[in-house]
C-alpha cells in the first residue's frame, strides 16, 4: 500500500487559527545548470487533487497532469534564484531566495508556510514551519514540489533548444555522463553553474 502526504498538518494550524496555510518547495539544488525554482502553493481543502506526492515519485505524465489540477484548484506561485545568484550566494542560499520569492509572488501572504527541509528562509511574511521530508507528509508542500519540478524541466526543454548537445531536456542540467561529456567537448555555456566544481573544472583546467 503507498503512503501519500495528507492535509493533517495544515488542519492542526487552521485550528489554532491560521486561516491559509502554504507549503512551499524547491527543486533545482544539484543540477550543474540553470535556475532553483520553488513554488508556493495554498490549496482549496475541498478540492485537493488525488494522488498528491513528493514529485520524484511521480512519473512525468502525472506530474504535468497534477500540475494542471493545482493550477485550477489552488493558489499558487513560482519562484526563481539565477544561476548568477547561485553562484554569489551559494546553492543553499539560492534556494531558499527562490523559496522566498516565491511565498511573496502569492496574491496575498498566507497565514502560515509549512517549507520542505529542516531550515526556513528568512524574510518571510509570516511564521513558518521547517517538515524535513516534508513533500512526503503534507499535501501543500507535495503540491509545491509538483509546480517546481515541471516549471524547471520547461525552462530545461527551452534552454536545450538553444544549447543542444547538453541534453539538458532529459537530464535537467544533473551531471548524467552525458552532460559532464559535453561540457569537456562544447564547453561553459551561461547557463552553467562556475561555482559548482565539475564546471569550474573545466572553465579553469590549464
Amino acid at each position: 500500500m503507498k503512503l501519500y502526504p495528507n492535509y493533517s498538518l495544515e488542519e492542526q494550524l487552521q485550528a489554532k487559527g491560521s486561516a491559509t496555510v502554504a507549503g512551499v518547495d524547491e527543486v533545482g539544488r544539484g543540477p550543474l545548470a540553470g535556475p532553483v525554482m520553488a513554488a508556493a502553493a495554498i490549496l482549496d481543502p475541498a478540492r485537493i487533487p488525488s494522488g498528491l506526492n513528493d514529485s520524484k515519485k511521480l512519473s512525468i505524465a502525472r506530474r504535468i497532469e497534477l500540475e494542471v489540477e493545482i493550477k485550477a484548484t489552488a493558489i499558487w506561485a513560482i519562484g526563481v534564484a539565477t544561476v548568477s545568484e547561485i553562484d554569489q550566494l551559494n546553492i543553499y542560499h539560492a534556494a531558499h531566495l527562490a523559496m522566498r520569492r516565491a511565498v511573496l509572488a502569492l496574491p496575498a501572504p498566507p497565514s502560515h508556510v509549512l517549507v520542505d527541509g529542516n531550515k526556513c528562509p528568512v524574510g518571510l511574511p509570516c511564521p513558518a514551519t521547517p517538515i524535513v521530508k516534508g513533500d512526503t507528509k503534507s499535501q501543500s508542500i507535495a503540491a509545491a514540489s509538483i509546480l517546481a519540478k515541471v516549471a524547471r524541466d520547461r525552462h530545461m526543454v527551452d534552454l536545450a533548444q538553444q544549447y543542444p548537445g547538453y541534453d539538458w531536456d532529459r537530464n535537467a542540467g544533473y551531471p548524467t555522463k552525458r552532460h559532464i561529456s559535453a561540457l569537456s567537448t562544447l564547453g561553459v555555456t551561461p547557463h552553467h553553474r562556475v561555482s559548482f566544481k565539475p564546471v569550474h573544472n573545466i572553465l579553469y583546467q590549464d
